[in-house]
């Protein structure tokens, strides 16, 4: 009797349970039946709250003798209360006082394993469930839903084949499993035996299905869905509903989804609205889109984490500040998911200052703000800030994935960063086994080539089992920038054989590759390949390359046909470009023109004046070149200062021209003065047209051996065992007698020198270069 009206009791029934546990003690049922001891327990683990689990607890501690349904009450409350790890210790206890689980009792732990994503555990209890024969579906379902969240899809599948009866439970779970581990195709098909054998669909069933059709870009079969789910009468389900509208937006039928959401004003919720918001924000409809957030917020339902998070993917369109503002003001900055959200949105406009003030503020930071604040450093080029973020994740025991790492390594690229640097974390993707990681494969490609290593890259990009796009235009930009057009062009050929869609930055690498040998046939057909057969819209960058490819050629009059056949205005790339050929071809008329539209376009650039002042120099017109220089200082434009660096046991050292500040400069003279002198005796003749200032040959001499990349290499040789490698960056290009002056020291040294330059990387070895003097 007690134990029934025990049972009737709950939230509903405020305190009728405490007046009924009360008689439970004074008859001293409490203790002597298990009943009324169960159904006390199951009483206060129903209603949930931290008090009433507690009291439930003690009322099961208290009880002399109990059964698996006690037990099944406990791991049921537990379970609704949050307390997973309580759960599994309490199944392995019950089991050690002998008593043998029950189906519902199964279900339960392996619900809790799978929150908890404890493998080894649920391994265990699958063993259980095996020894003591439960094979019933609900432990079945459960099992598969326990492997599905642990991202075995293999163990579940194998689960579902030996079901002896399944439910629609049952093809439910396997096919919300295999979308959530990104498994499409498999999920559709199974989708298909379910018809096919006749199961109930229910909501579950219309919502998974039609999450597939959004993934997949199914429209037809979310169009016939749609139809079902009408007949079927699930129209007024909220979920299925916004499930329809979200796959109708993904397969870019905008207007259809927005005919649902406005019928649905009974069903709308948040996961509604901001299912719309994504829709418009995925289909480029962004006023829309602010629009929507604006009148959610204005009417009765607020905006959650992904709401914000969503309208932060449109930041580039919308001011994240903005966003920002709303975000404090709700209290939604501490989520991790709105954190991270928010700082990418800054790292994409190059706000790291605010991107690392968000980053202090999240809660919890789980490893992918971790990543994103990596990112945000690697797309700013520093090296040292997203190294000093790694060494703080790695000190609070976060785990890097794949993207973590391949993070540092971009950042590693940066042109500050060390040589040693990269090579480093390249260890370090090794000792977490992420190095065959794609990802993480290109990122080290694109890091080694960017870095002067250009055969590191080769052997990386050959020992990859799977490369991705970004791997294959990494290893041909790299091949370009090195001087290396045959093997950019047979690698790119390669790609073309293997199927691999390319894309704009592909082609640029490609025709990079052809301005760096010379190669204006080649390019002109690659360009031409790219907008007829691969339908590729050409930009700015890609106009610019091929002026270069003409104008580096001497084909100027080509060039200037070209200019005046593109589809826009040309930008300041494109002018800068011909204006640099036009100081390598002494071409004084042309350059005027180049630097009077560079000049409208930039007015402040310093590159602009300097490029026009050295073509006069070279020309001898002495008085023109002094009234480039004089504007330049009436504008106060600032000629940026040629700088060269070197690194040299993990220091990296920096030299200007004629600089005197190193601690070893005495040294440093004394080497230059022996280097020059030796290079004379093997026939080297000073080229002193490249000092472009009117004074005498033994002033202009003097300063072709003060040249930055002189110093650094002179520092270089004394600094460093004989034959050991060297490897030297500039911030501009260098100048055809230091060039020279490299090319001679290759052999006479026996060094093989690798400079990086602001066009492309040298490589100097037995007195020849890898740009054969084409650069």
């Amino acid at each position: 009797m007690l134990s029934r009206a025990l049972k009737a009791c709950g939230p509903m029934t405020p305190g009728m349970g405490e007046q009924l546990h009360c008689l439970c003690v004074k008859c001293g049922l409490d203790r002597d039946e298990v009943g009324v001891g169960t159904a006390l327990v199951d009483m206060y683990m129903k209603r949930g709250g931290g008090d009433s689990v507690e009291d439930g607890r003690r009322v099961f501690e208290g009880m002399p003798a109990r059964n698996v349904v006690t037990w099944t009450s406990l791991l049921t409350g537990c379970a609704q209360g949050g307390a997973h790890s309580d759960v599994m210790a309490l199944f392995f206890t019950m089991r050690a006082e002998g008593v043998r689980p029950s189906p519902f009792a199964f279900a339960t732990v392996l619900s809790a394993v799978a929150s908890q994503g404890a493998l080894g555990v649920g391994r265990r209890v699958h063993a259980q469930s095996v020894k003591f024969g439960c094979g019933s579906t609900v432990v079945c379902n459960s099992l598969m839903n326990m492997y599905l969240k642990c991202g075995l899809v293999e163990e579940a599948k194998a689960v579902f084949c030996r079901m002896e009866t399944r439910d629609v439970v049952s093809w439910n779970t396997l096919m919300a499993g295999l979308l959530l581990n990104e498994r499409e195709p498999e999920a559709l098909q199974l989708f298909h035996d379910s018809r096919a054998s006749a199961a109930k669909m229910s909501r579950s069933t219309y919502s998974t299905a039609i999450k597939l059709c959004a993934n997949l870009k199914q429209l037809t079969l979310a169009r016939q869905l749609h139809s079902c789910v009408l007949k079927h009468g699930f129209s007024s389900d909220g979920s299925v509903m916004t499930a329809v509208m979200d796959a109708y937006s993904k397969c870019g039928e905008l207007d259809d989804a927005f005919s649902i959401f406005a019928v649905m004003p009974g069903s709308q919720n948040v996961v509604s609205w901001t299912a719309m918001i994504s829709g418009c924000i995925l289909n480029g409809n962004i006023p829309l889109a602010a629009d929507l957030f604006s009148r959610m917020r204005e009417g009765s339902i607020k905006p959650n984490e992904f709401t914000y998070s969503t309208m932060l993917t449109a930041s580039l369109s919308i001011s994240p500040s903005q966003i920002h503002a709303q975000i404090i003001k709700t209290n939604y900055q501490h989520a991790p998911s709105v954190g991270t959200a928010l700082l990418s949105s800054y790292s994409k406009l190059g706000s790291t200052g605010e991107a690392l003030s968000v980053f202090k503020t999240i809660d919890q930071k789980d490893v992918v703000a971790w990543s994103a604040m990596l990112s945000c450093y690697s797309q700013a080029g520093d090296c040292d800030g997203a190294a000093n973020v790694f060494i703080k994740m790695s000190m609070q025991g976060m785990k890097p994935n794949e993207f973590t790492i391949s993070s540092v390594i971009d950042a590693c690229a940066s042109p500050t960063a060390g040589v040693d640097q990269g090579r480093q974390f390249h260890a370090v993707s090794i000792k977490y086994r992420y190095q065959d990681a794609i990802c993480v494969g290109s990122a080290l490609v694109s890091m080694y080539a960017r870095k002067g290593s250009i055969d590191s890259a080769r052997s990386l990009f050959e020992r990859q089992i799977d490369r991705d796009l970004v791997s294959w235009n990494s290893m041909i930009s790299g091949y370009a920038q090195h001087g290396y057009s045959k093997e950019a062009l047979d690698t790119f050929r390669q790609m073309e054989a293997a199927g691999i869609e390319m894309d704009g930055v592909t082609f640029l690498a490609v025709i990079i590759g052809c301005t760096h040998a010379g190669l204006v046939n080649e390019g002109q057909q690659y360009f031409h390949s790219m907008v007829t057969d691969h339908k590729i819209s050409p930009t700015m960058e890609h106009y610019a390359c091929m002026v270069d490819l003409y104008s580096r050629a001497g084909r100027l009059d080509e060039t200037m046909t070209f200019i005046e056949c593109m589809p826009f205005p040309a930008g300041a790339m494109v002018w800068r470009t011909l204006l640099g050929a036009c100081r390598v071809h002494r071409n004084v008329e042309l350059g005027k023109l180049a630097a009077e539209k560079l000049l409208l376009l930039e007015p402040h650039d310093s590159a602009t004046y300097v490029l026009l002042s050295n073509i006069y120099a070279a020309t001898g017109k002495w008085k023109e070149r002094d009234e480039v220089r004089k504007l330049m200082d009436s504008k106060k434009v600032k000629k940026e200062a040629g700088c060269s660096w070197i690194q040299i046991k993990n220091k990296v050292h920096s030299f200007l021209a004629s600089d005197r500040s190193h601690p070893l400069t005495d040294q440093i003279y004394a080497k230059l003065k022996a280097m020059t002198a030796r290079l004379k005796q093997v026939g080297y003749c000073p080229n002193t047209s490249f000092v472009l200032h009117d004074m005498a040959e033994e002033q202009k001499e003097a300063m072709l051996v003060m040249h930055s990349e002189r110093l650094a290499l002179a520092f270089g040789l004394i600094a460093t065992p004989p034959g050991t490698p060297l490897q030297i960056v500039k911030n501009l290009r260098v100048c055809g007698d230091c060039h020279t002056v490299m090319k001679m020291l290759s052999a006479v040294e026996d060094r093989e020198i690798i400079m990086r330059d602001c066009s492309r990387f040298h490589h100097f070895k037995s007195g020849a270069c890898s740009c054969g003097d084409f650069w």
